[in-house]
């Protein structure tokens, strides 16, 4: 499949976000002594998009995954949070000329820990989180018409498969920053490790591609970065 093009616009995206808050993580002053005792249950809510996958997709990619997400700030401490999003693939294959093709919303729902909970003056923090995530889809895949050698290669297969109907789950453990760039406009990425539990699976075929999960393996790495703002009630 022909690889995708997220690499710089992360590594940009990060680093413009390290900036405005340097030296974050080791920010010491005499705030940090503020009391917490009598912080309101209700901190506010959040909603944002992740725009890093819409990017990729601008850029040239063979797919497209973006999501929204609505987060509620507890004791700026716990953060619950809902995310729905779509993803899609049309490519195929350079070495094997298979062509996949899915397009279908996922959804997630988890919650984040503020670490830096005691330190409300901070221009935004450092969280650790765990989301379950669940997409139903439906696939097609094609490729090369094959030979049966039993027969001395005479007799040809195809090899197409349309309407796959697919279930998957899947675990991601989450761990980013948040900063607010502009009153109640914030930016934040996040590092999330995802680990599939279940999977519908077919005799012939299996899906390559799991929306809102990403290729098809036991375990994986993703970046992404989110626009939000501090709705304001």
């Amino acid at each position: 499949m022909r690889k995708k093009t997220s690499g710089y616009i992360l590594q940009f995206l990060i680093l413009s976000s390290l900036l405005i808050c340097p030296m974050y993580a080791f920010a010491q002053n005499k705030k940090d002594k503020e009391k917490t005792e009598n912080v309101k249950l209700y901190q506010g809510t959040t909603i944002g998009v992740e725009v890093a996958g819409l990017g990729n997709y601008v850029l040239g990619s063979d797919i497209l995954s973006s999501e929204i997400m609505l987060q509620t700030n507890l004791l700026n401490r716990f953060l619950p949070v809902l995310e729905v999003g779509y993803g899609k693939v049309n490519t195929i294959s350079d070495a094997t000329d298979i062509r996949y093709k899915t397009a279908a919303p996922f959804f997630k729902i988890g919650a984040d820990y503020n670490f830096f909970y005691n330190k409300p003056h901070l221009p935004g923090f450092l969280y650790g989180g765990i989301r379950y995530g669940f997409s139903s889809f439906v696939y097609d895949v094609d490729g090369p018409t094959m030979t049966d050698p039993n027969y001395g290669g005479q007799i040809q297969v195809p090899f197409s498969y349309h309407g796959v109907n697919t279930t998957a789950h899947w675990l991601e453990l989450v761990g980013g920053m948040k900063v607010r760039i502009y009153k109640g406009f914030c930016m934040g990425w996040s590092v999330r490790y995802k680990k599939r539990l279940s999977y519908t699976k077919y005799p012939n075929t299996e899906p390559w591609y799991i929306p809102g999960y990403g290729e098809n393996a036991g375990t994986g790495f993703t970046l992404s970065y989110h626009l939000m703002y501090n709705l304001p009630f």
